[in-house]
């Protein structure tokens, strides 16, 4: 059999010794005469054999010439070390092996009968292309650095693959070129430098069986294993989306038993939450808590010892368990209750195990949980090797949970937009229950979010005459747009005297008489629509005309480029109105940072004409079991104390707004607890249930009550309105009012006043008293809303 038979390569293979035997003569000749001596009998075992220097691809001559091959190689195999060097004679991108170690031998016996030996990581369109760059090296003299490391994996006896890493002594080859061969240019080097995939260009420049290789190399052999599997743990763990792979934790496992050289290992992952202080499941396919057991989730308290909490939570350090049973007959027999993770662990049937803490400097992320059913298969002694393979672990989880965390606001942010801290950790949950619907296969939908018992609380600092004063800046840019028309049409019917230009007067009169006298809802779009179809048109037409050219400019000059029309009042009120309300919401947000400290509570606020702002503060909402009627009390006289401070903030800031409108405060008291739910329809909250509808009814209307038997509005500049239903709420915020009239913050002109009856709602009453103002941060003085006028305008 040839050796070269089934083969595509640029080589010819020829098995030779002529290299090795150029280095026995050399030392025929050395001084040391122990040494000329065997090197002469090598050579002598050689001589009547000429193929052994020439080279030879029939495989018989292996075998007939094995003797002389053996004497031939024996300083490179030496009988001393062949029970420990794992080393083979062979040739090139072959699985040929003539010679090798006894320990070599060994190792391959166990693998068994069916195993075949092969370079693990050395695809077999490759190997031509390996071969040219070989040849490129050896005879022009490129020193290109294709050398990569090459494996075999071999099984042990007892199943778990073993890997060892292969290093190449080529010092004993020859390659020349035949007549076949072509000439290697410059050129060619460049164009294969860049195409190494282009197979067919390799076998252009290097054609098949046009070079000799004539020789051997040594395969000096290492057993890698405790490497290379922690270098298969980290390429498991770099990959996207690997939970959802089914492959990935048997993958995971066989690693693991490479490196423990355990057959029956497995791996599992548990997810601490110490927000709640819990042990959650990993979801994934596959992936299992073999310290949770059947559970989902449990209390970090009731899965562990006093003890071993501390060692995995506190301490941040593995612990070992060599043998289950053991350990669960000793508490047995003491009567004592056992301890919870030697428990779920004999339920389970598992003889050992190692918990490791998956832990960075912020502290514990998870627990890898490494099992066994065979007694003292895991100690503390192979949990050792773990420390060189936890860095990656830890990684990957800190990695996997900022994907989890950026997922969790991805589908929070989809679902719901914007969520106040105070109720994010419920939408964060329900996404993971989610995510965890997603991977089991599951149909995935996003769970109503409720919070039951939650106690409201309802402001707003409302802009007075908001309506009656955009009117206002509407009617006078659309007084002075007119009043730029006219004397342009003016002038031009006084160069033309066309009667167009007369009609279009007459019109613009008539549409400022009714500016003047009756500002109807639908003039501006009358007056809007005239400019756009008439007036336009014809001021395009002067202009080209080069009639009134520079007045045409003059006009377009005035006008907004953005809204086509003159822009200047109404500018100055939607500026004023868009700095009231950045204002304002501005303290608002800085005041609540504040209040969630003293109690954490959900908080929203709405710019209209104004600022509204909505909380909602229960024991649903904060999770914990710390809810008093106190931190209600709390937030209700902080809300009531804010409106004052904002009513001061806004009138000391109110000469620097371009249009001087004045504001109002009210705050609405509902003493029952409600329902609040998030609308994934309309993305916010909203209250739950026919009866709680009453409260929304009563915050939409409220402001534009009359008071009882009056034509005069609840809500008036210069005051806060308390507005509530129970004599109960009337004496708390009585106590209030009282408090801050000690502070200063408010007069003493308290009145108590019936509202109008609104739709669907009777008995509203409402606490009205006037706010006491500063002039500015350093005053000293209290004012009166009239009395501040007078200074601001003094």
């Amino acid at each position: 059999m040839d050796i070269n038979d089934n083969i595509e390569s640029p080589m010819v293979l020829k098995v030779g010794f002529n290299k090795l035997l150029e280095h026995y003569e050399n030392l025929a000749k050395s001084d040391d005469e122990f040494m000329s001596a065997k090197a002469k009998r090598v050579l002598k075992s050689a001589e009547p054999y000429p193929e052994l220097r020439t080279g030879f691809s029939d495989t018989q001559i292996l075998n007939d010439r094995e003797k002389e091959i053996s004497i031939i190689l024996q300083d490179s195999f030496a009988p001393v070390l062949t029970k420990n060097e794992i080393k083979t004679a062979s040739v090139p991108f072959h699985d040929l092996i003539f010679n090798s170690s006894e320990r070599f031998k060994q190792i391959i016996e166990i693998a068994g009968d069916d195993f075949e030996l092969n370079i693990k990581n050395m695809p077999d369109d490759h190997r031509y292309i390996i071969a040219c760059t070989v040849i490129l090296n050896f005879c022009y003299g490129y020193n290109l650095n294709f050398k990569r490391p090459f494996y075999y994996e071999i099984p042990d006896a007892n199943g778990i693959l073993r890997f060892y890493k292969i290093l190449y002594n080529a010092d004993f080859c020859e390659i020349v070129a035949t007549d076949k061969a072509k000439k290697i240019t410059k050129e060619d080097y460049k164009l294969l430098l860049d195409n190494f995939e282009n197979f067919e260009l390799w076998k252009e420049k290097f054609p098949p069986n046009s070079y000799i290789f004539k020789g051997f190399v040594i395969s000096n052999i290492f057993d890698v294993t405790e490497d290379q599997s922690i270098s298969n743990i980290k390429s498991n763990l770099i990959g996207e989306d690997k939970r959802k792979d089914e492959n990935f934790i048997h993958e995971f496992h066989d690693v693991f038993r490479s490196l423990l050289g355990i057959n029956d290992l497995q791996v599992g992952f548990s997810i601490y939450n110490e927000e709640e202080n819990v042990f959650e499941r990993v979801y994934g396919v596959g992936i299992n808590s073999y310290l949770l057991g059947d559970q989902e989730r449990i209390e970090c308290s009731s899965s562990l010892c006093k003890w071993s909490y501390n060692r995995l939570i506190k301490e941040n350090k593995y612990f070992s368990i060599s043998d289950v049973d053991e350990v669960y007959d000793v508490y047995e027999k003491g009567n004592e209750t056992c301890a919870p993770q030697v428990e779920v662990l004999y339920k389970q049937g598992f003889k050992s195990a190692i918990f490791a803490p998956i832990a960075n400097d912020e502290g514990l992320m998870g627990v890898m949980e490494i099992v066994s059913n065979t007694p003292h298969a895991l100690n503390s002694i192979n949990a050792n090797k773990l420390i060189d393979i936890m860095p990656f672990i830890v990684s990957a989880v800190e990695r996997s949970k900022k994907e989890e965390e950026n997922l969790i606001e991805a589908i929070i942010q989809k679902e719901c937009t914007s969520i106040h801290p105070s109720v994010h950790w419920r939408f964060a949950k329900e996404a993971k229950n989610y995510i965890k619907s997603e991977l089991e296969g599951q149909e995935t939908s996003f769970k109503k979010i409720a919070f039951e018992n939650v106690y409201p609380l309802y402001g707003q600092i409302d802009i007075k005459g908001s309506s009656e004063a955009r009117n206002n800046a509407t009617r006078e840019d659309l007084s002075l747009q007119l009043k730029a028309a006219k004397r342009i049409l003016t002038k031009a019917f006084e160069l033309e005297g066309l009667p167009i230009y007369e009609q279009f007067i007459y019109q613009i009169n008539d549409f400022q008489n009714g500016l003047d006298d009756n500002f109807q809802v639908d003039s501006e779009q009358q007056i809007s629509t005239f400019f756009k179809q008439d007036v336009e048109p014809l001021l395009n037409h002067l202009k080209q005309n080069g009639l009134l050219k520079e007045d045409v400019k003059t006009y377009y000059n005035k006008i907004d480029g953005k809204v086509n029309v003159l822009y200047k009042h109404r500018k100055d009120y939607d500026e004023t109105i868009a700095k009231i309300n950045r204002e304002m919401a501005s303290l608002l947000d800085k005041k609540q940072v504040e209040a969630q400290q003293m109690y954490p509570h959900f908080f929203e606020r709405f710019k209209t004409d104004g600022v509204e702002h909505n909380m909602y503060v229960g024991e649903s909402i904060t999770k914990e079991a710390s809810f008093n009627q106190i931190y209600l009390y709390n937030l209700r006289l902080w809300q009531l104390q804010v409106m004052c401070e904002m009513e001061n903030a806004y009138y000391q800031m109110q000469p620097d707004f371009p249009v001087a409108l004045d504001v109002a405060s009210m705050i609405l008291v509902f003493n029952q607890p409600l329902t609040i739910s998030f609308r994934m329809d309309e993305k916010h909250f909203d209250v739950d249930g026919t009866y709680n509808a009453r409260y929304e009814i009563v915050k939409k209307r409220v402001d534009k009550a009359y008071i009882k038997g009056t034509r005069q509005r609840i809500t008036q500049k210069g005051k806060i309105s308390i507005v509530y239903s129970q004599k109960q709420d009337e004496q708390e915020y009585l106590s209030y009012v009282k408090f801050l009239q000690s502070k200063n913050y408010l007069d003493t002109d308290v009145e108590i006043v019936e509202l109008q009856d609104l739709q669907a709602v009777t008995g509203l009453k409402a606490i009205r008293v006037s706010v006491l103002y500063h002039k500015d941060e350093n005053d000293k003085a209290f004012y009166t809303y009239d009395d501040l006028m007078k200074e601001l305008k003094a």
